[in-house]
């Protein structure tokens, strides 16, 4: 059994987006081709209410899909589909922008906002699919327990316990609480891109000091090691998916192969045929 290595690091960089929400961004634009088919990666974390609660009023995706999971914290929702609803606590939205989507995210004032949101990239064959929403409640996310460490499944599967089955790329992610000075033992996929995000605390990855807030991609193997320091508990969120290979055109929240398929979305925006009904 071969133990994967550190193949990138990437510390988050303090960022403003929305309607002015103060975040971390962690992936983006230099990042595509490494973390394929993850795009990319905002991590929040205040308590103060004014750093998020202008929120991210309505606006467009198309060819993706973004998974927006709460640690701490509240969030509505409301789309073009007419889905509303809240994000809460230990809960996670996966929405599917396909040929098209307008949504809002309103964070509410809480005494701590902390999550994350994953743009995944969709297949060429799929980018022009039907857009759909799914709220994974906490009552779908499968917990379970590898020694002492915590460990919640959203999606994929760990130990033979399951989450949520994603319909087009079936990404495994897992919210892993390790105990200070623990040491987890994660299996991985070969042919996978695996990368892990410290959303609170450092630890340490295949024998490296990890900062808290930094995306490691790692090289290929079976499995990763993570270590949590002996000071205190850490917790991290673990990605893993074959990657796609393909080209991609990216223009601020559509993500297409060419640019020509980019200029017909953004011209589709602004003649107001930007939604597709079936």
């Amino acid at each position: 059994m071969k133990e994967r290595q550190i193949k990138q690091k990437v510390v988050g960089e303090k960022a403003v987006d929305g309607a002015g929400v103060r975040l971390v961004r962690v992936l983006g634009n230099n990042t595509i081709r490494d973390f394929d088919p993850f795009l990319m990666l905002d991590s929040f974390d205040s308590v103060k209410p004014e750093d998020y609660t202008a929120g991210f009023p309505m606006h467009p995706h198309r060819g993706i899909e973004t998974i927006t999971y709460l640690i701490k914290g509240k969030i509505d929702h409301e789309d073009s589909l007419g889905n509303t609803g809240v994000i809460r606590e230990g809960e996670c939205q996966w929405m599917t922008a396909g040929s098209g989507i307008l949504h809002q995210e309103m964070p509410r004032e809480s005494d701590r906002m902390l999550g994350f949101q994953l743009w995944l990239n969709l297949p060429q064959k799929n980018k022009m699919t039907e857009p759909a929403y799914m709220s994974i409640t906490k009552d779908m996310i499968t917990r379970t327990k590898a020694g002492s460490a915590e460990i919640a499944v959203l999606s994929g599967s760990f130990g033979g316990k399951k989450g949520v089955l994603p319909k087009y790329i079936p990404a495994s992610i897992y919210d892993i609480i390790l105990p200070k000075n623990e040491v987890i033992k994660l299996p991985t996929k070969q042919d996978e891109n695996v990368f892990v995000f410290t959303i609170l605390g450092d630890i340490f990855a295949a024998g490296e000091h990890i900062a808290e807030k930094t995306a490691v991609l790692f090289k290929d193997g079976d499995y990763v090691n993570i270590t949590a320091p002996a000071e205190n508990d850490v917790r991290f969120i673990f990605f893993s998916a074959k990657a796609l290979n393909e080209s991609v055109a990216w223009g601020g929240p559509i993500v297409m192969n060419t640019k020509e398929e980019l200029a017909e979305a953004f011209s589709e925006l602004n003649e107001g045929i930007f939604i597709k009904h079936k």
